[in-house]
């Protein structure tokens, strides 16, 4: 199993950005530790980030394989980029969405998003646990197939 974990724009800014909303945990940091996670478990995990839609796009299309499975922040694209959703939309692997902080309950315009309905589920407002959550529950999911 190979999970890809896909970052959208601004997320290259974790631990400079508002810390009262996003923490003070950077990036990189949230990529080694799922990376110690996914090793003890065995499993391959490629991070990737830009801040350019169509870049994740070409990601997407490029990576994904039939034992595949995603952890998107799809960052601001959340709440408008169809695009990326058809990319998604388009690929055989079980996505989860995740976001740092609890996109329900900040600004009105942050409560749709465009890519939950491709996904198997959403995590939000769990701060860097969010993707430690998304990963284990791809874990199972995974062992419970074998």
């Amino acid at each position: 199993m190979n999970i890809l974990v896909i970052q959208g724009p601004n997320l290259n800014n974790l631990g400079k950005r508002d810390q009262s909303i996003y923490g003070s945990i950077d990036l990189e940091t949230i990529h080694r530790n799922l990376t110690r996670v996914a090793t003890q478990h065995g499993v391959e995990l490629t991070c990737f980030q830009s801040n350019h839609e169509g870049e994740l796009i070409d990601y997407i299309q490029d990576n994904t394989t039939a034992d595949s499975a995603i952890i998107i922040n799809p960052g601001a694209f959340t709440h408008y980029a169809y695009a990326l959703r058809d990319a998604l939309a388009d690929t055989e692997a079980p996505i989860l969405e995740v976001h740092l902080s609890n996109i329900h309950s900040r600004e009105p315009w942050r409560h749709h998003s465009v890519i939950t309905d491709v996904c198997v589920g959403q995590i939000s407002g769990l701060g860097p646990y969010s993707y430690i959550a998304a990963l284990m529950y791809l874990l199972d999911e995974h062992r419970s197939k074998e």
